[in-house]
Formats: C-alpha cells, structure tokens, sequence
C-alpha cells in the first residue's frame, strides 16, 4: 500500500508532490483510527490535470488498436501480480473482508481490463451502412469519478473502456478509499501508459468532482455515486453541454414466483443482497414473495442470516467486515430504526453492533417482514446488509411492488418456469434482470432506468458510450 501520508498525485506521467495542499484523514473502518492521509485537490490541480489529457489526446485518440490492446494487456497482468497488494489496501480503506477483496473486489475489477481487451479485439470502428461511411470516434477527455464502496472495480469498469476507445482520463477516486486508486495510477505508470493518458487527483466531489464536470475542457463525465451526487455533476455539466454517464443508487427487487425454489434460492437471495455489506448500488435487498409463503420466507431467511459471520476482516473466515465509514454506519443505524418505528416486523437484526464487537463501524445483518411500498426501508437505498421482506397477493400486485420505487437499476427473478420468468422480466422496468442467480458477466450492459441514471457500462455497450459517431456522406 503507498505510504501512509500519500500527498502526490499523477498528472501528465509523473507523480507530482502537493504538501502544502489541505490533508483528507483516511480512516481504517475496524479500527475506526486515522490510517493516512491525501492530498485535497483544488480546482488548479484539476485544470492541470485536464490539460495533460487534453494534450494527450492529441496522439493517443490516434494509437492503433495493436498498440491499445497491448497498453491493456500490460494493465491487466500488473493488476493479476499486485492483487493482493490491492486487496489489503482495500481491506484497510473500506473493510471488504479479505476472502472477498480478493475474490470479488479484485477479481471482477480485473475482469473489467479482459472484457475491454476482448471487445477492442473485434469491434469496428467504422463501418459502411445504407451507403454512408460510420466512424466511431473517441468522445475526448473523461472525467471518471468513482466511489468508496468497489474501488478499483468502479475504477476500471471506467478506465479500461475508456482507453479501448482511445480517450484520455482524469480519475477523481473516492477521498474515502483512495489508497486503492494510488496503486491503480502506478499501475497504469508501470505499464508504459503514454502521459497524459491516464490523471488522477483525490479529494472531495464539492472541489475536485465539480472543476471536473463543470470543465470546458472535459468532454464526458461518467459518473459513480448516490443520486444526490449525480443531480448535482449533472448541473455542472449542462452549461458545456457535455456527455453525462451517470450510474446512481438502487433499490432492487428480487421477485419470487410461487413454483421457485424458496429452500435454496431464499439463502442465496440473503447472501446476495447482504454481499459487501449491502454496499453494492445493485444488491437485491428487497425479497419480494407470495404472500402465502411470507411466514416460510422469514424462517429461512433469519438462518440464512445466522449463518453470516461478522468480524475481523482481516480473518479468513470473516463473510462481512465493517461498513467502509462512520457516515455510512450512522445511516444504516438509522434507517434499521426506521423500519421499527414505522411498524415493520423486525425477524433478526435490528440496531446496534452485532454481539461480540465492541468497536468497527459494523451493523448486524437485518431482516424485515410485513414491509409495504410506503416506508423509508423500501424506498431509500440503506447500502447494508439489511434485507426487506415485501407480500404480494397475485402476480400483478408483484410487479407493482417490483416497480415501486424511484429506482430500476438492477432485479432478481426466481421461478422454476423459464418462460413465466422471462414474461415477468420484460415487465420490470430496471436496467438489468436476472433469473435465478446466473453468473455475473462484464459483458452484460449495466446501468439504470428512472432515477438509477442513464449510459450503460461494461463490454461492448460500455466501450461505446466513449465513442462519438460521425457519418460521412459521399465516401
């Protein structure tokens, strides 16, 4: 992990001191101590950074694909030798536990690098239709601001697309998890990244995330974070009229049909949604099943949850370390007490530290019944690892609860009938639906209906939101 007060950032090829700059505290979140310390950027470290990526993408919008597939072949080995280095800074700066840092954090993020080799491998960049030349073409320089909670899988989710396409990035990683960024950006400098390809500069979205959207230089920003957060990129951006990709919050359902598997996939769906600590914008955190079943669901959900080991996430065994910060637990505290307040059926959990733990940010896994569309735990995205409960009476109740929310950035459905989940898939309005807990893929577009956002990352949908199309009449 860099060194503990790290107060340099990467621009234009070089690591580039800032000690005079104000300090952002890190802090370890089992410990709940100061673990270091990052540079907080100002709006003039942002402008230098944006005009080494503007000169930058001069020449790089012009490298082969040979020589970007190579540049993204270098990445993703230095990222397959350093994993564990990366895992162990993303234990200290968010609390993944550590079998999960490196199976999940680490692992998809690198599969993020593959899936952009693969997509560059193949994709045409200009191709003939109805008579007229179709170019596609780098968009420019792209702001990537990125959160706390997967931070080097948002990171590269963002930056490997991006170069497959041949623009040139300003990364702003999250102030609250930035060590993991730090070994990206040296990464990126060891691979022989040309300069200017590849900036970043840590500090708060207020400064540093709203210089880069508001930016006349930028030509794109994709955008990482709560909805409140991308309202407000979205407003700086508009006077330059620049692309905007922004991936928000979610509140995802997970619908069980009557004829699904209720002994095997009610565990998974606990598992699923509490993975990460619930700190994951597509968990599938609220379960929604036949109202005949409800008292079956909550008894094997509560030993689902039993089953959760909470602790050290150092430890081996550990499935859930702390949630990543102090703000993140206050709110999760809160919105438990919520749930009881407005009369939901609390089965396990509730507030407080689990037993046995008397420091970390860590909150107990929760599971609610009885929950109806009006209240805080069905609305609000909690990001914990709390699970809610909702009834349905037929399948036309189902969907309206499936939907019943601001959000549509993922879902879930469970059905022994293939065809009858595929008919109710069509109908919820989310950016992504799976049946019956298939694989994750980095190729599968992902993005949000509603207020989860717009743009679609990952794959081929995702290289392509970093392409401009210009037609060429006359060829």
């Amino acid at each position: 992990m860099p060194s503990n007060d790290d107060m340099r950032f990467y621009v234009d090829g070089a690591w580039v001191d800032r000690p005079d700059a104000a300090r952002i505290a890190v802090y370890n979140p089992y410990s709940e101590e100061v673990i270091g310390h990052v540079a907080a950027g100002s709006p003039a470290d942002v402008d230098l950074a944006v005009a080494a990526a503007r000169r930058a993408f001069g020449s790089f919008s012009q490298a082969s694909v040979v020589d970007r597939l190579a540049l993204l072949t270098r990445i993703k080995e230095l990222l397959e030798e350093r994993s564990e280095q990366f895992a162990q800074a993303i234990v200290a700066e968010m609390g993944a536990a550590i079998g999960f840092a490196r199976a999940g954090q680490c692992h998809f993020g690198i599969e993020h690098v593959r899936a952009a080799i693969e997509v560059l491998r193949d994709f045409e960049f200009e191709t003939q239709v109805n008579g007229i030349r179709v170019r596609k073409e780098p968009v420019g320089v792209v702001a990537a601001i990125t959160p706390w909670n997967w931070p080097l899988y948002q990171i590269t989710a963002k930056v490997a697309p991006a170069i497959a396409a041949g623009c040139t990035v300003v990364l702003k990683p999250s102030e609250l998890s930035p060590f993991s960024a730090l070994l990206f950006a040296q990464v990126m400098h060891d691979a022989g990244t040309p300069p200017g390809v590849l900036n970043l500069v840590n500090g708060s979205g207020e400064v540093v995330g709203a210089a880069m959207a508001a930016h006349p230089d930028v030509d794109m920003v994709s955008f990482t974070g709560s909805t409140r957060a991308g309202v407000l990129v979205a407003q700086a951006a508009a006077p330059t009229v620049k692309r905007v990709i922004q991936e928000l919050g979610g509140k995802s359902p997970n619908v069980f049909l009557p004829d699904a598997d209720f002994a095997s996939a009610v565990p998974k769906g606990v598992l699923g949604a509490t993975r990460n600590v619930g700190q994951s914008c597509a968990a599938p955190t609220r379960m929604v099943v036949p109202r005949s079943r409800l008292a079956e669901v909550e008894g094997l959900a509560a030993e689902a949850a039993a089953t959760i080991i909470v602790g050290d996430p150092l430890d081996e065994q550990t499935m859930l370390g702390p949630l990543a910060n102090k703000a993140q637990f206050a709110k999760v505290q809160e919105l438990i007490q919520s749930g009881i307040d407005e009369g939901a059926k609390l089965v396990c959990g509730g507030p407080g530290l689990p037993q046995g733990l008397n420091h970390g940010y860590f909150a107990r896994p929760t599971i609610f019944s009885e929950v109806t569309t009006d209240m805080r735990i069905a609305q609000e995205e909690i990001f914990g690892p709390v699970v809610v409960l909702q009834p349905y009476e037929d399948e036309e109740d189902a969907i309206r609860i499936a939907n019943a929310t601001v959000y549509g950035l993922s879902s879930h459905v469970q059905s022994a009938d293939q065809e009858a989940a595929r008919r109710f898939a069509r109908r919820i309005r989310a950016g992504q639906v799976h049946i019956n807990y298939p694989a994750w893929s980095p190729y599968a577009p992902f993005g949000g209906y509603k207020m989860s956002g717009n743009g679609r990352e990952y794959g081929l949908f995702g290289v392509e939101e970093y392409l401009e199309v210009k037609a060429i009449l006359g060829y």
